[in-house]
């Protein structure tokens, strides 16, 4: 009986595999999204071949820097497949990170995506926590890349005196991201201050100073 079972756990085996990569396989050489298609199961319909023009397979918005004026002092320009469809079905996305001096991208994960990053200009402190509550991390300089587990916790700093860039590539054509300040403390509806009492064990009026500064 076991013999018998051997070859459907090992078929099992491999679907699942498959079934857990970041996005399907695409089964044709391109797949320019419609971002106003009326369907949508796990991305964008495709646009009729025909009216695909040569120029959406190029995109320039990683060329101009980011606005940092914000509370953490940096930005996120994103190529995913909302600002460039023909990412759609590929599997692939990119960002731009700017950063002011001493700026942050503050602690988040991306569910649906591992990353990889270059330091283009400026030295950056690159962290994450694993699952196992260990903290790994490694000031960068330009030149130098660093790799993020999907879905572990992770931030940038800028430790450098000026300012600094970094781009960032993912194995998704929308890889997410939980960015941990603003989904706990600038979530709408609000999560309920029992829970935010308890978990970061401060009263009611710190929890108010921080969603003040998220306001």
């Amino acid at each position: 009986m076991a013999a018998m079972l051997l070859p459907l756990i090992v078929a099992l085996a491999f679907l699942s595999s498959r079934c857990s990569s970041s996005d399907p396989d695409p089964l044709q050489d391109f797949c320019v999204a419609d971002l106003n298609g009326a369907i949508s199961v796990n991305g964008f319909p495709c646009k009729p071949m025909p009216e695909v023009k040569p120029s959406e397979f190029f995109y320039d918005g990683l060329t101009k820097e980011g606005n940092t004026s914000n509370p953490f002092g940096a930005t996120v320009t994103a190529a995913n497949v909302l600002a460039f469809p023909a990412l759609n079905t590929l599997g692939i996305s990119m960002n731009r990170v700017d950063f002011a001096p001493g700026g942050l991208n503050p602690p988040h994960s991306h569910p649906r995506a591992s990353e990889a990053g270059l330091v283009i200009m400026g030295e950056l402190l690159v962290g994450f926590v694993t699952t196992d509550n260990v903290f790994r991390s490694k000031v960068l300089k330009p030149g130098e890349m660093f790799v993020i587990p999907r879905g572990v916790v992770h931030f940038q700093l800028n430790v450098g005196k000026g300012k600094a860039m970094t781009v960032t590539s993912f194995n998704s054509q929308m890889p997410g991201a939980v960015i941990l300040p603003l989904n706990l403390f600038a979530s709408q509806p609000s999560l309920p201050y029992d829970v935010l009492t308890k978990a970061f064990q401060v009263d009611q009026k710190v929890i108010n100073e921080i969603k003040f500064k998220f306001a």
